[in-house]
């Protein structure tokens, strides 16, 4: 009988980084993750988009103005933005699953609560707080969480299909969101969400793993076996710390800015406001929806692409260059809208869908690089440019509405979104070069 005498802290270390015993050439395990992973991220990303779908049910039935139904919007964006950060730094105390559980139970309830409202407050508090905390923590964050622990290499390109499932989602199953509340009215397809949502819930908690250690792997494309953290307490603290740290950095503030006017310029304005403007031009919702769909067919394109490019050229000119063909799209877009799919507008849905979630992998790619705001911190750093990410999707979503209640037109919306992205195309060029440490705002250590 062979006995192993573990006797100093040196040899536990070298067992640690020994690499697992060979597993023949089966898919890795760090595929399949992404894979559930990616379930999760479409179901989110499907119930995001309900309250662009309620805009016109919400107001002709019953008689809610716009503004109101924006402010549940803006709600529920800025709620999906601000529990990024602290349900990334929970994954790491608590575990990918049970995280990702919790938050689909919380989609859930919100929406099931959503059919017996009877005021516009209601609507704030269901689908705006309940659903937006339960599809902000499964949201890109949490990709950013599974591409972190789950593999070394191809993370450009894991980050583009992972994000590539979250516009799936949001606009590929809009037409027949937008059928059944037009053929069954809206509650019965709000509560079809809710079971949907719950179905999710054991998926996640079965098959979903936190991480590659758990399994005896390494991260896909590792060369060496890493052991798994322990789990961090405080984990709203290490959130707000790591916050504080990246806080110090311009870089951080130029990522959070060009990605607040991302927010603004797709989510904010064309989830909300893309729908309810062609109806005002004369076109029935369902087109417009499948217009929407068509968008997230050629996203999937688009981010993927954007992903292999990311692995291969700076980031931070793919972004100027994203942000500027964006801003030129949507300010042509009011003179493209009419009641029928015209050729003009077909080639703005596919140009656009090809730019919208294009930002995210360069995005992801200067947030995560190690090293710079601390080993481990990278996907929380990105939680927060998420934030604000939705916090300006929030308020375009809530500037949208109102304009259109005091105008009589969403076009002043697309306007002030196409200019904001001339905006970020001249910042991003300005953020800190990828593999270096950023510049601080303030000294923190004397000069010798």
């Amino acid at each position: 009988m062979t006995h192993t005498i573990r006797t100093t802290d040196t040899e536990d270390a070298r067992t640690a980084q020994a690499p697992p015993a060979a597993r023949g050439r089966r898919v890795h395990r760090a595929w399949w993750v992404a894979a559930v992973a990616a379930l999760a991220v479409m179901g989110a990303g499907a119930f995001a988009t309900m309250p662009g779908l309620l805009v016109e049910p919400l107001h002709r039935d019953p008689g809610w103005s716009r503004g109101s139904i924006g402010l549940a919007v803006w709600v529920n964006m800025a709620a999906g933005g601000l529990v990024a950060p602290f349900a990334t730094a929970l994954m790491g105390r608590f575990g990918l699953r049970r995280v990702a559980a919790a938050a689909l139970a919380a989609v859930a309830v919100g929406a099931a609560l959503t059919t017996v409202m009877t005021q516009p407050w209601q609507l704030v508090l269901y689908w705006g707080l309940l659903v937006g905390l339960g599809c902000g923590s499964v949201a890109m964050g949490f990709a950013a969480v599974v591409v972190e622990r789950w593999f070394t290499a191809r993370r450009g390109l894991v980050t583009g299909l992972l994000t590539a499932a979250s516009v799936f989602g949001q606009f590929v199953f809009m037409p027949l969101l937008s059928w059944s509340i037009e053929r069954y009215q809206w509650r019965p397809t709000t509560v079809t969400v809710a079971l949907v949502a719950l179905a999710l819930v054991p998926l996640a908690g079965l098959l979903l793993r936190d991480h590659p250690a758990d399994l005896g792997l390494r991260p896909y494309g590792a060369r060496e076996y890493v052991p798994r953290p322990a789990p961090a307490p405080g984990a709203a603290r290490h959130a707000l710390r790591v916050l504080r740290s990246a806080a110090r950095t311009r870089p951080f503030w130029l990522l959070a800015g060009t990605f607040a006017i991302c927010g603004a310029s797709t989510n904010g304005i064309m989830w909300s406001g893309f729908v309810p403007a062609a109806h005002d031009h004369g076109m029935p919702p369902t087109v417009a929806a499948s217009l929407l769909a068509l968008i997230g067919v050629f996203n999937v394109a688009g981010t993927v692409v954007s992903g292999w490019l990311t692995d291969r050229h700076d980031p931070r000119l793919l972004l100027a260059l994203y942000y500027g063909m964006r801003g030129v799209s949507l300010l042509l877009l009011p003179s493209l809208l009419g009641p029928e799919a015209h050729w003009p507008l077909i080639v703005f849905v596919v140009f656009f869908g090809l730019l919208d979630v294009a930002t995210v992998p360069p995005t992801i790619a200067l947030t995560a690089v190690r090293g710079i705001y601390g080993e481990g911190s990278g996907a929380i750093v990105f939680g927060w440019t998420l934030a604000f990410h939705q916090l300006g999707a929030g308020v375009m979503a809530f500037a949208g509405g109102a304009l259109r209640d005091a105008l009589g037109s969403y076009d002043a919306a697309w306007i002030v979104s196409g200019a904001l992205c001339a905006v970020a195309a001249v910042l991003a060029p300005a953020i800190g070069k990828p593999g270096r440490a950023p510049r601080t705002a303030r000294r923190t250590e004397p000069r010798p």
